[in-house]
């Protein structure tokens, strides 16, 4: 539990990976549901499975490829994880995030998370994008949580600026740009698997949540740990909040609103790779 012990197993799976690639990508995407077709963009693309990767877990959840995938976008050295790990997946929140230890290990400073959520804010509707500016934490286990290794990062990390101001100024001007709406809202974690209730959707709005989630807060832990810099966006899958908006939801439903919605944020994506 923690972070001590964790050097020797990130010098493994990083010697593994350099059998394959001597990449230093500085920037890394990581692809959640639906949003795979990103990697259709890249040149010199060399591909790492999980499976193959020693200490990483593989994603067991539809829509994830489990692959580290290495190459050039719009001309920028990055790294893309084609497939998250979430905690109802079963694992400890130290396998959830143990991938980001790695990517920093290989020179990664930024990272530019993607997800599908559902919308609780009444003004949100489905297949719209929304930047990340704030979360709330209703995991139940924290990925820090254990004994420190004070090389690696702070035993109490302050959590103010996860989503730093500069960057996100940066993704508003580019949508602008581009004439991309963005939106942006505070996002709500827990651990599913199951969706929420219409009672608990109520909640998550009345503590002010604008989109409410399954994966992105772990890692975003991890990530201002590391002292890596984080992006987030989300595409709202399915409507969660008023009560009277909410009609049963299933994951091949959620798959499809991504992939019909998910090229403005590949268009977004594309162009703040250079800026950032």
């Amino acid at each position: 539990m923690g972070t001590v012990g964790i050097k020797s197993k990130v010098q493994d799976s990083v010697e593994y990976i350099r059998k394959f690639t001597k990449s230093t990508p500085q920037i890394s995407i990581v692809l959640g549901t639906g949003m795979y077709s990103l990697a259709d963009l890249l040149e010199d693309v060399i591909s790492v499975d999980y499976s193959k990767i020693p200490h990483f877990p593989t994603s067991t959840v539809e829509s994830h490829k489990s692959k580290l995938i290495f190459g050039r976008l719009n001309g920028i050295d990055v790294v893309l994880t084609a497939g998250r790990f979430h905690y109802y997946e079963g694992y400890s929140m130290e396998e959830v995030t143990y991938y980001i230890h790695v990517l920093k290990s290989l020179g990664v400073n930024t990272s530019i998370l993607t997800s599908a959520s559902g919308g609780l804010n009444p003004h949100y509707r489905e297949g719209e994008l929304v930047m990340i500016t704030d979360h709330i934490n209703l995991f139940s286990e924290n990925p820090l949580r254990g004994q420190n290794d004070d090389e690696l990062g702070p035993r109490f990390p302050d959590m103010l600026n996860s989503y730093p101001s500069e960057l996100r100024d940066i993704a508003v001007k580019v949508s602008k740009n581009l004439n991309i709406p963005l939106k942006e809202g505070i996002y709500l974690g827990w651990q599913g698997p199951s969706l929420e209730t219409p009672a608990e959707y109520k909640m998550a709005n009345l503590l002010g949540a604008d989109l409410v989630g399954m994966s992105t807060i772990p890692e975003v832990i991890i990530n201002k740990y590391r002292d890596i810099k984080t992006l987030a966006f989300s595409i709202v899958s399915n409507v969660c909040y008023p009560p009277s908006a909410i009609t049963e939801t299933t994951i091949n439903e959620v798959i499809e609103v991504v992939n019909n919605n998910a090229k403005q944020l590949q268009k977004l994506v594309f162009a703040l790779i250079k800026k950032i």
